[in-house]
């Protein structure tokens, strides 16, 4: 089946692909297993310097794979060359520490000797989705196969031309051919090539970022299997904001937290909980920081907010905000659809949200800020956890010692930053939890997560 990826900015075809056959893909998954036969059995220092190799690689070629992500996903430029030195950076980090993150640890018992070693899986199926369509691979594949596993990616429909690439950056830096493949598949055959993709024997294991949907269909199929999975799934961060917290450097926080990758990020500020106190002048002050974002085409230098990466995407954000203001919430900036090409949609501030709004109670995968009032520090926090998701959250106030214990003990997520938008970070765990997921990626949590944790004994 052939289909087509579209540039989200002007609605043209960019290039079209054919779908693989299931003997196309059960052909792949064995040639993946066979390389990972030998794969596991090369050093440390052998797969770091390959993995260095592949970091050299994304740097030289990094215009390239940024003007590949603005064309397919709609990435502002600048963006997209960010983000291809964040996928280098995690290669280094990798490539120097995984043999420390993996070596034995031995345990005092009435044997001669006990340890944990720490071996590979297998193949490891990535299923990955558009909107960081580098870093999003490279943060499950550096770790993975440093590990010693092999690496098998089914891309979203609309970014296959990075799947693509980034198959090339593996095989132009040296790795064995195999180690890391590429399976083509179009959205009207995703559930049943999954399903044959996800059963397959050769295929140990499976991790997911995407929607809790997608989630929930990924796992319950590698659950029929008994096979460890790893889910990266939505959110809605709650941002609560103090009465003491500094406006200026908050808003400043907050308008480059909701509105980074165009606001199409699951760790997105989404949900601003504010101090009634402080209410107005945060709003005023968040709207004239975001005002401040250009939205347009994604090459143009000026441009810091491209398009929604699909129409369906554009037009159910715009549904979910005026659901929202049907139900009682202010439109103070944006909220109308633009004319002309693209899937672009407005930066905008809703105000007077509330839970029962799809802008509370969904995740809004775009540009729009939701800002919810609350009296009483126990009602912030209520606000912020009153939510299906758990991925990332912040707290902005002046008493470091006071956000550090509601970050700590309070909030109900995965990551929290105190006086900061949340990010990834290759040397500390990520992912979430109620229907944000579970598992972890980066750091040492995250490559102990695709390995056999063995114990080991000897009389």
């Amino acid at each position: 089946m052939e289909f087509w990826t579209i540039n989200p900015a002007t609605e043209e075809k960019i290039r079209s692909y054919e779908s693989y056959s299931h003997e196309t893909i059960d052909e792949k998954i064995k040639l993946t297993h066979q390389s990972f036969l030998n794969w596991r059995k090369t050093s440390f220092a052998y797969r770091a310097d390959l993995m260095l190799k592949a970091a050299a690689v994304l740097r030289k070629n990094k215009d390239e794979y940024a003007k590949l992500m603005a064309l397919e996903m709609g990435k502002p430029f600048a963006q997209g060359l960010s983000e291809v030195e964040k996928c280098a950076v995690c290669c280094e980090y990798y490539a120097q520490n995984a043999e420390s993150f993996l070596k034995d640890i031995e345990y005092k018992t009435e044997m001669t000797k006990s340890y944990v070693a720490f071996n590979p899986l297998g193949v490891v199926l990535a299923v990955m989705p558009w909107n960081f369509p580098f870093w999003q691979v490279f943060r499950f594949a550096a770790p993975a196969l440093m590990a010693g596993n092999a690496g098998m990616l089914k891309h979203s429909r609309n970014t296959v031309g990075c799947a693509v690439a980034i198959e090339n950056v593996f095989r132009e830096a040296g790795f064995p051919e195999n180690v890391f493949t590429n399976l083509i598949v179009s959205h009207a055959e995703v559930k049943e090539k999954s399903t044959f993709i996800i059963s397959h024997p050769l295929v140990a294991a499976v991790t997911l970022t995407g929607s809790n949907y997608a989630g929930a269909f990924v796992a319950e199929l590698a659950g029929k299997s008994i096979k460890k999975t790893v889910m990266e799934l939505g959110g809605s961060d709650p941002y609560i904001i103090l009465p003491d917290a500094d406006l200026d450097a908050t808003t400043t926080a907050c308008a480059t937290g909701r509105l980074i990758n165009s606001g199409q990020s699951c760790i997105a500020a989404k949900r601003f909980i504010v101090h009634e106190s402080i209410h107005d002048k945060f709003t005023e002050m968040l709207i004239q920081k975001m005002s401040a974002y250009k939205v347009g085409n994604p090459l143009e230098d000026a441009v810091t907010v491209g398009p929604m990466a699909r129409k369906d995407l554009q037009e159910g954000l715009h549904a979910q905000v005026m659901q929202s203001i049907q139900l009682g919430a202010k439109a103070e900036l944006g909220c109308e659809l633009p004319d002309g090409k693209g899937y672009f949609y407005p930066v905008s501030v809703l105000t007077n949200v509330k839970p029962g709004m799809p802008a509370f109670d969904e995740e809004t995968f775009g540009p729009v800020a939701a800002i919810i009032s609350y009296k009483t520090e126990e009602e912030a926090i209520e606000l912020a956890n009153n939510h299906i998701y758990g991925l990332g959250a912040a707290v902005f106030t002046q008493d470091n010692a006071k956000g550090e214990y509601i970050a700590k003990n309070l909030i109900e997520s995965g990551t929290v930053q105190v006086n900061d938008f949340v990010r990834s970070d290759s040397r500390l765990p990520f992912g979430g939890i109620k229907q944000s997921g579970y598992g972890r990626e980066l750091s040492d949590w995250g490559i102990r997560e695709f390995v056999n944790i063995k114990t080991v004994s000897v009389r």
